[in-house]
């Protein structure tokens, strides 16, 4: 990514050290005020037309600049961002949420600008969408293939699909995984924003890893790499593409369309199943699943409306019709 200017580079650490944010969360607010102030260079005439604009320099932007910054400069910026790119509702109401975080924080926080230009910015209202998820059959013959499956790394690969299922992690959450984070029965996790939570496992993660330890056994393993519950036949901690596209190759294998369920739809899966079958309180789910707000955990009871509608479907009075 390109050079930063001083004040967007404390705002990065701000929201890493201070607020807690995601790694990945600072990474695409920082992205969207580097769009924007290459934006603004351009369209303030800062920087010939002909410069590619994503290499137009913003290392130079100084806090005059800033407070340069005016509503209508943000306004054109996401009109054109809009036109350009042809954004969803969500992807908007990111961009949006940058700059209102960014300019917040000049104002707010370090006095840097005397208004907030963001600050009436409306953000676009988010239709909620339920889940996509595996059904249940979905979900054992996925397991089955794997389990099944006629590869050096089935194992692996089965293991890492029971903790998914059964346990709702993040894939940053599996592949950072330490052998010494099991004790008994308990897992624990660095979660979003840093934050550490504990899972439990049941009989079929415990079985699963079992297994898989035997079979890593049988791998050098590199010695910086030790620790890693799951590596590579190279020896290494697995990545997260190497994740992705494990599961993604057995979820064709098993008949599952890869193009509308990633890696990302088991933790979706995993939450339905457990409160779908397992009568999960809504809290405990939130819980396992370390959400940080019940609302993100609402998402789930969609299923109440399956069975809302299946009950409405199987009223004796729901085929009648006067002749």
């Amino acid at each position: 990514m390109t050079e930063v200017f001083p004040v967007l580079e404390q705002y990065s650490n701000y929201m890493l050290a201070v607020l807690g944010r995601a790694e990945l969360t600072v990474t695409e607010y920082k992205y969207d005020i580097i769009c924007f102030f290459r934006f603004w260079k351009r369209d303030h005439g800062k920087v010939g037309k002909d410069i590619p604009f994503d290499e137009i320099d913003i290392s130079d932007i100084s806090v005059k600049d800033i407070e340069r910054v005016t509503t209508d400069d943000l306004l054109v910026f996401l009109i054109w961002l809009n036109r350009e790119k042809n954004l969803s509702n969500s992807s908007r109401a990111r961009r949006i949420a940058s700059l209102k975080s960014f300019f917040k924080y000049c104002h707010s926080k370090k006095h840097l600008i005397e208004d907030n230009p963001a600050y009436d910015l409306e953000t676009p209202k988010i239709g909620k969408r339920n889940p996509k998820y595996l059904t249940l059959e979905q979900s054992t013959e996925l397991l089955k293939t794997a389990y099944d499956a006629p590869t050096e790394s089935n194992e692996r690969d089965y293991c890492m699909l029971t903790l998914f299922l059964n346990c709702g992690m993040r894939l940053s959450e599996l592949r950072g995984i330490d052998i010494d984070d099991i004790h008994d029965t308990v897992l624990t996790v660095i979660g979003k924003g840093n934050k550490e939570r504990t899972i439990y496992l049941n009989k079929a993660c415990l079985d699963a890893i079992e297994d898989w330890m035997k079979a890593r056994a049988n791998i050098k393993i590199k010695p910086s790499h030790e620790k890693a519950l799951f590596v590579s036949k190279r020896g290494t901690r697995i990545s997260d593409d190497m994740i992705q596209i494990s599961i993604k190759r057995l979820m064709a294998q098993a008949g599952i369309d890869t193009k509308v369920y990633s890696v990302h739809k088991l933790r979706h899966t995993a939450a339905t199943l457990m409160y779908k079958y397992g009568h999960v309180d809504i809290r405990n789910l939130q819980q396992i699943l370390g959400h940080q707000s019940v609302s993100t955990t609402q998402i789930y009871t969609h299923v109440d409306d399956e069975q809302l509608q299946q009950a409405v479907e199987s009223n004796p009075l729901a085929g009648f019709k006067p002749e």
